[in-house]
């Protein structure tokens, strides 16, 4: 399927026979290519190429179904039937890794026949052909509400009221069977002006149907509402990267690429493209003319290797191609060369854990710039990423309607659900939400929704476990879910960080440091890093290690002053160790990001289980000054309410008067 274009050894081993040493994984590609070679026998053997690093298949008389599928504009309707069946149907659970790339595929195949049938719904001349092309692109998308609308404009056209109300109500059970969504407006919009012009009567001759049912408006607004799906995810080339000074550094280049290209492999939204090597020994092929163009990529990641004595260093770079070689990020790595495999997973992990958010920075930028008719599902979700990491409130509030717009433009996507639920789990950890449960109540339901549908997505996932373990209080359940997010992407450095703080919330302070501590490593320079200061605040200060505990909360109060989580343990330490003054200052800041916090909101939110936890975090609150009782601003009148709430096995009850002080004088 990459042909003509050669793919690395190591990439093809990486799918086949993940659960192998690297060593068996090599061996049984070799054999696997002796085989294919003596099958295809000297009739066709011209067409496979093998060297020492890559395979390719290319060539006169080869004919591959799947890229002629790819190309939409080649296609006749006829052919569109094809991407009814999954791709390459048989070849189910050979290997997890190649599962999640088969996953993969199939999904950017049923994209692109979803545009091809979008295409021929759109040249379609009639009520008639318009229904027989919506049903065809509804059997490859059941919960395309544009084909729904068709079929249902194409019935009311025809005079046939009855058939278009009763494909309106299978849309209706479909979207909410498939993506526990309702229609769109634009959906009941049209539902009701067909119910209208049936209890009318039928329509004069000199109304035409194209008055009654007007093409559905291109306005920004609209776009937003239902932007383009069919853009592919990023395209990432993975250069080797260049020895300098040393003919030694060929086979540590190689291999380092092609642990970046497994690695970076795993990001659900990236996907990575192979370099062509540059001509020389170790790629007769090349030197011959003989390896086609290097493919299309958006970006490429390159870079160099240095040796110096026992030590290497390694310099990459992110280049975005579409901007004449815009260099986006640099970064650079020193090891020690004591175990050059170690060395070299070791690098590899990190260059990979900080090129993620690197590029997740740059597109967000990007797609912020771009104009809404071109706004796919994903840029939307992008650009919707920088504000929740700024936590400025009307950005923050923007970046809502942003999540909800990728989320009705693909409600199948696993990642729009779990930013989603993230989104309402700072929406009360912030304060803001009026509505604290029913905000806790949604992020729940959108997490738990984001692993039924893709239980294979690493950052959904480990998103969907951060919601149970701080809004639901199960960290437990929440570790089972980040420990499957880390099988499935060992180098998601938020991933970790989240799973140390399941550790923590459940008492288990010590292993829960060491892997808030392993993010750190992997991305130093993380868009996250305030978060991950503040939860080794909440790892010190539980293990009694006050004076760490303060540190890190200042680091993570001065990087983003608008999280008002990294202000709470902070505080505590503070207040634990007796350094009243600070207390003060950490206090006042504060209450202005939450006014009205007091000791007992405190209690209420943690998500601490261990009742001694829980109590050193209050008594530390209240030595630090934080009142015991507090009230809120809502802007309404006065209103009193009572709750009461169990804290556990051993802890008071506690009974809570919240008042509204705005009603209040003086």
């Amino acid at each position: 399927m990459a042909s003509p274009k050669p793919v690395l050894r190591q990439h093809l081993a990486n799918l086949l026979w993940s659960r192998r040493e690297r060593e068996q994984a090599r061996g049984s590609l070799r054999q696997s290519v002796h085989e294919l070679q003596d099958t295809l026998g000297p009739t066709w053997g011209h067409l496979f190429f093998a060297d020492r690093h890559q395979l390719s298949l290319r060539g006169a008389g080869l004919e591959i179904d799947a890229l002629i599928m790819a190309q939409p504009v080649a296609i006749s309707p006829q052919f569109f039937d094809r991407f009814e069946y999954p791709l390459l149907e048989d070849l189910n659970g050979l290997d997890p890794a190649f599962d999640r790339w088969l996953d993969d595929e199939r999904s950017r195949f049923r994209r692109i026949g979803r545009t091809i049938g979008e295409g021929l719904l759109a040249k379609s001349d009639g009520p008639a052909t318009a229904i027989e092309a919506a049903e065809k692109l509804l059997a490859l998308d059941r919960t395309h509400e544009a084909a729904w609308r068709a079929i249902m404009r194409g019935h009311a056209e025809r005079g046939d009221h009855g058939a278009a109300e009763s494909s309106y109500e299978r849309c209706r059970r479909v979207l909410a069977e498939s993506a526990d969504t309702r229609p769109s407006p634009e959906t009941e919009d049209l539902i009701g002006r067909i119910r209208m012009q049936a209890s009318a009567g039928k329509p004069s001759a000199q109304t035409a149907p194209a008055q009654l049912f007007p093409p559905e408006p291109a306005s920004p607004a609209a776009a937003v509402a239902a932007p383009r799906r069919d853009k592919p995810a990023l395209r990432l080339r993975v250069a080797a990267l260049r020895a300098i000074g040393m003919d030694k550094g060929d086979g540590l280049a190689l291999g380092l690429a092609s642990e970046i290209y497994a690695g970076l492999s795993r990001f659900r939204w990236i996907t990575c493209v192979p370099d062509m090597l540059s001509p020389g020994p170790t790629n007769p092929a090349a030197a011959h003319g003989d390896t086609p163009p290097a493919p299309e990529a958006d970006m490429v990641l390159d870079g160099t290797i240095q040796y110096g004595p026992g030590r290497v260093r390694i310099i990459v770079r992110l280049i975005d191609l579409r901007t004449d070689g815009e260099i986006v990020w640099a970064g650079r790595f020193d090891r020690p060369i004591d175990d050059p495999l170690s060395m070299q997973d070791e690098l590899a992990a990190a260059i990979v854990a900080q090129v993620d958010p690197e590029l997740m920075k740059h597109e967000g930028r990007r797609a912020a710039s771009t104009q809404l008719s071109d706004m796919t599902a994903q840029d939307l979700l992008l650009q919707a990423l920088p504000a929740i990491y700024r936590l400025e409130r009307a950005s923050f509030s923007d970046a809502r309607t942003l999540l909800e717009a990728s989320l009705r433009s693909d409600p199948a996507s696993s990642l729009a659900h779990g930013w989603l639920a993230y989104w309402n789990l700072l929406y009360v950890g912030q304060g803001w939400s009026p509505d604290p449960a029913e905000s806790s109540a949604e992020a729940i339901r959108l997490a738990e929704r984001a692993v039924t549908l893709d239980p294979g997505d690493a950052r959904a996932l480990t998103l969907a476990g951060h919601v149970r373990g701080f809004l639901g209080r199960h960290p437990e359940e929440a570790t089972a879910l980040h420990d499957r997010a880390i099988a499935l992407n060992p180098n998601l450095a938020i991933a970790w960080c989240f799973s140390g703080l399941a550790c923590v919330y459940s008492g288990r302070h010590e292993e829960g440091l060491k892997r808030i501590l392993q993010a750190i490593r992997l991305s130093p320079s993380d868009p996250h890093v305030f978060f991950f200061d503040q939860a080794l605040t909440i790892a010190h200060l539980l293990l009694g290690d006050y004076a760490n505990a303060v540190e890190a909360g200042r680091r993570a109060t001065e990087i983003n002053p608008l999280f008002s989580s990294s202000y709470k343990c902070y505080l505590s330490a503070l207040g634990l160790k007796g350094r009243d003054r600070e207390a003060q200052e950490v206090l006042r800041r504060l209450l202005e990001l939450e006014p009205g916090f007091s000791v007992q909101e405190a209690l209420l939110r943690s998500p601490f289980t261990c009742p001694a936890d829980i109590a050193r975090y209050a008594d530390g609150l209240r030595r630090a000054g934080l009142e015991e009782h507090g009230w809120r601003e809502s802007g309404t009148a006065l209103a009193i309410a009572q709750s009461t709430f169990d804290l556990g096995p051993g802890a008071p009850r506690l009974k809570v008067a919240i008042l509204d002080n705005t009603a209040l004088s003086g």
